[in-house]
């Protein structure tokens, strides 16, 4: 199973990614349109040779390509993601399965000596994502009341003292169980964003997210199993002043009544910790 979620459309702000090699314009192997014929899911199509778990294909060879200039690795990386059927981790790509999958979505003008930068850059975008994902289930997969007594203390309050990452003993380890690439569809706050720099560009400006894409996550609480979309924009950001590229991931919980309360708890939480001079008091009593 491929975990392909290459570069390819928007990012969010809240956990900045920097890369140790740079990244050529890249684009997800697939991108699914429609699914299916004229509304009907029971209709086949033309994408049933895709893989509903990533509409990724199905297969992807890890034969060198005619007229290939270079050898590529076919070792794959784990991740550190649990799949939602339980079965271990989704694994990476290897740099050649990325190179056939380009070239057969057609990108015939990939340069085979940057794949392999390529599948470093999407390696760690996706481990960055999902460290953020794993941080909104640790706040508030035991809860609203749970999540906002860690949320009104602000990031830092919220953060000390805490592993970045699910504890078995409190919260059981999310999964994920499917995702979506969508590059050519910009979020609602992606667009926004983009709105407020025309308006006011010295506080908002900045480049259209590059990539977007929609993971689906298994949370289980008291044995019970709840799937929750989380919506993930990939940004570019100026180089640091070594020249190393940088990335900013936005990532949050898809708009229900229930996860917009959450957004609310966490981030009006923390402005409002910072805005009423509670880390100054709570620094004093100390």
């Amino acid at each position: 199973m491929l975990l392909l979620l290459m570069p390819d459309a928007p990012a969010q702000r809240c956990a900045i990614a920097k890369t140790p090699t740079p990244s050529p314009e890249s684009a997800c192997p697939y991108t699914p349109a429609d699914l299916t014929k004229n509304g009907d899911p029971k209709s086949p199509s033309k994408y049933s040779k895709y893989n509903p778990l990533n509409y990724m294909f199905s297969d992807i060879s890890q034969d060198r390509a005619d007229n290939q200039a270079v050898a590529l690795p076919t070792e794959r990386e784990p991740s550190t993601i649990p799949k939602g059927s339980g079965e271990g981790n989704w694994e990476y790509p290897s740099p050649q399965q990325m190179y056939n999958a380009l070239l057969r979505k057609g990108y015939t003008d990939t340069d085979a000596t940057a794949v392999e930068s390529m599948v470093s850059v999407h390696n760690f975008l996706n481990e960055g994502a999902w460290a953020e994902i794993v941080e909104w289930e640790r706040r508030f997969s035991r809860g609203l009341g749970r999540g906002w007594q860690m949320c009104k203390r602000g990031e830092a309050g919220s953060m000390a003292g805490a592993d970045i990452g699910a504890n078995e003993d409190e919260v059981v380890q999310p999964k994920l169980v499917r995702f979506m690439g969508r590059p050519k569809e910009m979020t609602p706050k992606a667009a926004m964003i983009q709105v407020m720099g025309w308006i006011y560009p010295a506080g908002f400006s900045t480049e259209p997210p590059f990539d977007r894409h929609d993971w689906f996550v298994q949370r289980e609480v008291g044995g019970q199993k709840k799937e929750i979309r989380y919506v993930i924009d990939y940004y570019s950001g100026p180089d640091d002043p070594s020249g190393e590229p940088v990335f900013y991931l936005d990532v949050r919980p898809a708009v229900t009544p229930t996860q917009a309360i959450e957004r609310m708890m966490r981030w009006g939480g923390d402005v409002w910790y910072r805005a009423s001079g509670a880390a100054l008091r709570e620094k004093d009593n100390n």
